[in-house]
Protein backbone atom coordinates (compact mmCIF):
# COMPACT_ATOMS: atom_id res chain seq x y z
CA UNK A 1 0.00 0.00 0.00
CA UNK A 2 1.00 3.26 -0.51
CA UNK A 3 2.06 5.52 2.42
CA UNK A 4 -0.01 8.55 1.04
CA UNK A 5 -3.01 5.83 1.80
CA UNK A 6 -1.40 4.89 4.84
CA UNK A 7 -1.72 8.10 6.12
CA UNK A 8 -5.13 8.68 4.93
CA UNK A 9 -6.41 5.41 6.97
CA UNK A 10 -4.36 6.45 9.72
CA UNK A 11 -5.80 10.12 10.18
CA UNK A 12 -9.46 8.92 9.65
CA UNK A 13 -8.81 6.11 12.55
CA UNK A 14 -7.10 8.73 14.44
CA UNK A 15 -10.35 11.24 14.38
CA UNK A 16 -12.61 8.15 14.90
CA UNK A 17 -10.70 7.75 18.16
CA UNK A 18 -10.40 11.56 18.61
CA UNK A 19 -14.28 11.66 18.64
CA UNK A 20 -14.44 8.97 20.70
CA UNK A 21 -12.77 10.07 23.29
CA UNK A 22 -14.71 13.49 22.88
CA UNK A 23 -18.10 11.44 23.16
CA UNK A 24 -15.76 9.21 26.47
CA UNK A 25 -15.44 12.96 27.98
CA UNK A 26 -18.77 13.94 27.49
CA UNK A 27 -20.26 10.91 29.34
CA UNK A 28 -18.18 11.11 32.21
CA UNK A 29 -19.03 14.50 32.80
CA UNK A 30 -22.91 13.54 32.79
CA UNK A 31 -21.85 10.61 35.25
CA UNK A 32 -20.16 13.69 37.05
CA UNK A 33 -23.29 15.81 37.13
CA UNK A 34 -25.97 13.18 37.58
CA UNK A 35 -23.08 11.87 40.63
CA UNK A 36 -23.16 15.32 42.05
CA UNK A 37 -27.06 15.27 41.39
CA UNK A 38 -27.48 12.00 43.44
CA UNK A 39 -25.33 13.16 46.22
CA UNK A 40 -27.29 16.10 46.77
CA UNK A 41 -30.43 14.00 47.12
CA UNK A 42 -29.02 12.03 48.86
CA UNK A 43 -28.14 14.33 51.15
CA UNK A 44 -31.50 15.61 50.98
CA UNK A 45 -32.41 11.65 51.70
CA UNK A 46 -29.90 11.41 54.59
CA UNK A 47 -31.84 14.43 56.10
CA UNK A 48 -34.79 13.22 55.86
CA UNK A 49 -34.12 9.70 56.98
CA UNK A 50 -32.39 11.40 60.03
CA UNK A 51 -35.77 13.49 61.30
CA UNK A 52 -37.66 10.15 60.36
CA UNK A 53 -34.97 8.10 62.52
CA UNK A 54 -35.57 11.04 65.75
CA UNK A 55 -39.56 10.67 65.26
CA UNK A 56 -39.14 6.82 64.90
CA UNK A 57 -37.16 6.60 68.27
CA UNK A 58 -39.76 8.72 70.12
CA UNK A 59 -42.41 6.71 69.28
CA UNK A 60 -40.20 3.39 70.05
CA UNK A 61 -39.67 4.94 73.23
CA UNK A 62 -43.50 6.02 73.62
CA UNK A 63 -44.58 2.22 72.41
CA UNK A 64 -42.03 1.19 75.24
CA UNK A 65 -43.73 2.73 77.92
CA UNK A 66 -47.02 1.95 77.33
CA UNK A 67 -45.97 -1.64 77.11
CA UNK A 68 -44.90 -1.42 80.39
CA UNK A 69 -48.00 0.38 81.57
CA UNK A 70 -49.74 -2.17 79.72
CA UNK A 71 -47.81 -5.42 81.32
CA UNK A 72 -48.23 -3.67 85.42
CA UNK A 73 -52.22 -3.58 84.16
CA UNK A 74 -52.32 -7.38 82.90
CA UNK A 75 -50.49 -8.57 86.22
CA UNK A 76 -53.05 -6.71 88.23
CA UNK A 77 -56.21 -7.93 85.75
CA UNK A 78 -54.86 -11.37 86.03
CA UNK A 79 -54.84 -10.96 89.59
CA UNK A 80 -57.98 -9.68 89.68
CA UNK A 81 -59.37 -12.69 87.80
CA UNK A 82 -58.02 -15.31 89.80
CA UNK A 83 -59.57 -13.69 92.75
CA UNK A 84 -62.90 -13.58 90.69
CA UNK A 85 -62.58 -17.11 89.45
CA UNK A 86 -61.70 -18.38 93.00
CA UNK A 87 -65.13 -16.84 94.24
CA UNK A 88 -66.54 -18.00 91.99
CA UNK A 89 -65.68 -21.25 92.11
CA UNK A 90 -66.59 -21.23 95.73
CA UNK A 91 -69.88 -20.09 95.07
CA UNK A 92 -70.71 -23.04 92.16
CA UNK A 93 -69.64 -25.25 95.48
CA UNK A 94 -72.34 -23.71 97.70
CA UNK A 95 -74.85 -23.45 94.94
CA UNK A 96 -73.64 -27.51 94.43
CA UNK A 97 -74.12 -28.29 97.79
CA UNK A 98 -77.84 -26.52 98.18
CA UNK A 99 -78.74 -28.14 94.86
CA UNK A 100 -77.79 -31.67 96.93
CA UNK A 101 -79.39 -30.38 99.72
CA UNK A 102 -82.94 -29.12 98.02
CA UNK A 103 -83.10 -32.35 95.83
CA UNK A 104 -82.14 -34.55 99.17
CA UNK A 105 -85.52 -33.05 100.82
CA UNK A 106 -87.36 -33.03 97.66
CA UNK A 107 -87.22 -36.78 97.24
CA UNK A 108 -87.75 -37.55 100.88
CA UNK A 109 -90.80 -35.55 100.86
CA UNK A 110 -91.83 -37.38 97.46
CA UNK A 111 -91.75 -40.22 99.04
CA UNK A 112 -93.61 -39.37 102.47
CA UNK A 113 -96.30 -38.22 100.07
CA UNK A 114 -96.24 -41.79 98.46
CA UNK A 115 -96.30 -43.30 101.60
CA UNK A 116 -99.56 -40.91 102.70
CA UNK A 117 -101.04 -41.30 99.37
CA UNK A 118 -100.39 -45.43 99.63
CA UNK A 119 -102.17 -45.47 102.95
CA UNK A 120 -105.29 -43.09 102.21
CA UNK A 121 -105.32 -45.58 98.78
CA UNK A 122 -105.63 -48.88 101.04
CA UNK A 123 -107.98 -47.13 103.70
CA UNK A 124 -110.47 -45.86 100.76
CA UNK A 125 -110.58 -49.61 99.45
CA UNK A 126 -110.81 -50.95 102.87
CA UNK A 127 -113.79 -48.64 103.72
CA UNK A 128 -115.29 -49.28 100.34
CA UNK A 129 -115.21 -53.09 101.20
CA UNK A 130 -116.45 -52.32 104.29
CA UNK A 131 -119.34 -50.77 103.28
CA UNK A 132 -120.09 -53.08 100.33
CA UNK A 133 -119.75 -56.06 102.96
CA UNK A 134 -121.14 -54.16 105.63
CA UNK A 135 -124.26 -52.24 103.72
CA UNK A 136 -124.66 -53.26 100.56
CA UNK A 137 -124.75 -57.04 101.17
CA UNK A 138 -127.51 -56.06 103.68
CA UNK A 139 -129.23 -53.67 101.39
CA UNK A 140 -129.73 -56.41 98.84
CA UNK A 141 -130.82 -59.15 100.68
CA UNK A 142 -133.35 -57.05 102.34
CA UNK A 143 -134.42 -55.86 98.61
CA UNK A 144 -134.67 -59.44 97.98
CA UNK A 145 -136.77 -60.45 100.65
CA UNK A 146 -139.47 -57.24 99.88
CA UNK A 147 -139.43 -58.65 96.57
CA UNK A 148 -140.65 -62.04 97.58
CA UNK A 149 -143.16 -60.66 100.01
CA UNK A 150 -144.35 -58.18 97.14
CA UNK A 151 -144.48 -61.13 94.50
CA UNK A 152 -145.85 -63.66 97.60
CA UNK A 153 -148.71 -60.74 98.10
CA UNK A 154 -149.24 -59.79 94.37
CA UNK A 155 -150.22 -63.37 94.20
CA UNK A 156 -152.19 -64.15 96.97
CA UNK A 157 -153.98 -60.95 95.96
CA UNK A 158 -154.82 -61.97 92.09
CA UNK A 159 -156.84 -65.08 94.06
CA UNK A 160 -157.87 -66.53 90.47
CA UNK A 161 -155.72 -68.95 88.31
CA UNK A 162 -154.72 -68.04 85.16
CA UNK A 163 -156.82 -69.13 82.31
CA UNK A 164 -155.48 -71.94 80.19
CA UNK A 165 -154.33 -69.62 77.44
CA UNK A 166 -151.72 -67.76 79.88
CA UNK A 167 -150.95 -70.91 81.12
CA UNK A 168 -150.21 -72.76 77.38
CA UNK A 169 -148.25 -69.71 75.98
CA UNK A 170 -146.01 -70.08 79.78
CA UNK A 171 -145.91 -73.78 79.20
CA UNK A 172 -145.25 -73.33 75.24
CA UNK A 173 -141.61 -71.14 75.98
CA UNK A 174 -140.20 -73.68 78.13
CA UNK A 175 -140.88 -76.07 75.04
Amino acid sequence: MDTQTLLVIMAVFTGVAAIALIIQAGVLVAIYKSARAAQGSMEKLSGRVEGLATKIETVADNSASAILDVKANIGQLTARSTLILDSANRQMARIEEVVNDATGRARNQMDRAELVIDDAMSRAHETLAVVHTGIMRPIREIHGVTQGVRAAFQHLLRGSRPNPDEATAGEEMFI
